[in-house]
């Protein structure tokens, strides 16, 4: 149950980040309304306190979120921008998933 708790709060935080940083993407690149600051704003603060939420040392927490923000880009990138994904870039989101995993499951067992 912890395994997935931590999973879904790292998928959390990563979205809340990617948001955060895509609006105002949005607004400079695509002249969106300067209105996207305000959510972008507040997205960024949950992904603050997001990453506080983390029982672990944040070292720890912030190297191991870096591999499912990875994932989580990615799919952004396929879902959201509607480019398709290479295999290059599936098999980097694996390598940096598992690289994760070895963090994540080091931390448990320290």
């Amino acid at each position: 149950m912890l395994v997935l708790k931590t999973v879904a709060l790292f998928i959390l935080t990563a979205l809340a980040e990617i948001v955060g940083c895509y609006l105002p993407f949005v607004w400079l690149r695509q002249h969106g309304s300067p209105w996207l600051l305000v959510p972008a704003a507040l997205s960024l603060s949950l992904f603050a306190w997001l990453l506080t939420l983390h029982p672990a040392a944040a070292g720890r927490v912030y190297a191991a979120y870096g591999g499912v923000y990875i994932a989580v880009a990615l799919v952004w990138l396929w879902r959201v921008d509607g480019v398709s994904l290479t295999r290059w870039d599936i098999t980097g989101a694996a390598v940096a998933l598992f690289g994760m995993s070895i963090i994540v499951w080091g931390g448990w067992r320290a």
